[in-house]
């Protein structure tokens, strides 16, 4: 395997000229969740081709898709750091509150997005502070945040959301929710965060650097990385994209929900491990958890093509992911 020095650090060598062989085990993990995808995909196509030969079948899951998208990127930062964050589908939820209300009061709406971003950093380093200054592990203090922030939602909104029918017709909304044709604008955004992601996991020290704390923090403490101030990165990170997709979702839906985030809280960490990021940390794929986002989006809407009920979708989920987990496990069991 070819490795460059970046940063002192040794790092895979992008796999660009390599051979089969090396391209194969370079990109394992990237390969498995593609092949899942398209098996899946393969499945749904002969079973329901009226459906899955249409474009109004992918044009319907491409409104929603970009924002598990926009989080189950930095998710990966996250998780190959070592840690984990279970506060994000709140942080959706307290960022959406902030543009609503500024955007009700006559804030402009460009302002209103980066106050709900400054909302979501803020969100992240709180996280920050509990894990890496407090010393809580990051499983326990991100769940109680994840309870904490939505307390502060249900109780400035009461329970009642927030409609946005002002800016239905906007240019705000046609820029970041519009449609060119039929094609969701969203989408694009989804896939253009996802290649910033991709570029900083893959070509930047800043990914080299997750990778090194997650695999072994002593060691990357030695070689001179600043451990807490690049978790809290990953951390902020995941916050200012849950600002956007909470932006996102109260536009989608014209109004801003109470409960807004919460079902993006167990697909988008499927999405993750899915994608072909282990749980152990040093180890991440960009590519893979996108690769993710597309298998976990479109299970529902083909069970119920298929002809099957609602009922079925969670038994779906679970066999998917735990089909998709073992196949990394034995293709990528040598990675640690």
């Amino acid at each position: 395997m070819q490795l460059l020095r970046r940063d002192g650090i040794l790092v895979e060598r992008p796999a660009f000229g390599l051979s089969a062989g090396k391209f194969l085990r370079v990109h394992r993990a990237l390969i498995g969740a593609s092949g899942f995808y398209v098996a899946l995909m393969i499945v749904f196509i002969g079973a329901a081709p009226s459906v899955f030969l249409k474009t109004d079948a992918y044009t319907a899951v491409f409104v929603s898709l970009p924002l598990l998208v926009i989080i189950a990127v930095p998710m990966v930062f996250v998780v190959a750091a070592g840690e984990i964050d279970l506060s994000f589908a709140s942080t959706v939820g307290i960022c959406a509150l902030v543009f609503a209300e500024a955007t009700q009061g006559g804030v402009n709406p460009f302002v209103a997005l980066v106050l709900a971003i400054i909302a979501g950093v803020a969100a992240g380093a709180a996280n920050a502070i509990l894990v890496l200054y407090v010393g809580l592990p990051s499983l326990v203090a991100t769940l109680g945040m994840y309870f904490f922030l939505r307390g502060i939602v249900q109780l400035v909104s009461q329970g009642i959301g927030i409609p946005l029918d002002f800016m239905q017709y906007s240019f705000f909304t046609r820029l970041f929710v519009g449609h060119i044709g039929s094609f969701p604008v969203q989408m694009i955004w989804g896939l253009g965060l996802g290649l910033v992601g991709l570029f900083l996991f893959n070509r930047h020290r800043f990914g080299a650097h997750i990778c090194a704390i997650g695999d072994n923090m002593l060691a990357a403490t030695e070689m001179g990385i600043n451990v807490r101030r690049v978790k809290a990165l990953a951390f902020m990170y995941v916050g200012a994209t849950s600002a956007i997709v909470g932006v996102l979702s109260s536009l989608i839906n014209i109004n801003f929900f109470p409960t807004v985030g919460d079902g993006l809280l167990l697909t988008v960490l499927a999405a993750v491990f899915v994608g072909g990021t282990p749980a152990w940390g040093g180890v991440g794929t960009v590519a893979g958890a996108i690769v993710g986002a597309f298998t976990i989006s479109f299970i529902e809407p083909g069970i119920i093509a298929i002809g099957l009920t609602g009922f079925y979708t969670q038994f779906f989920y679970g066999l998917v992911i735990i089909l998709s987990l073992v196949g990394h496990r034995f293709a990528v069991r040598h990675a640690r």
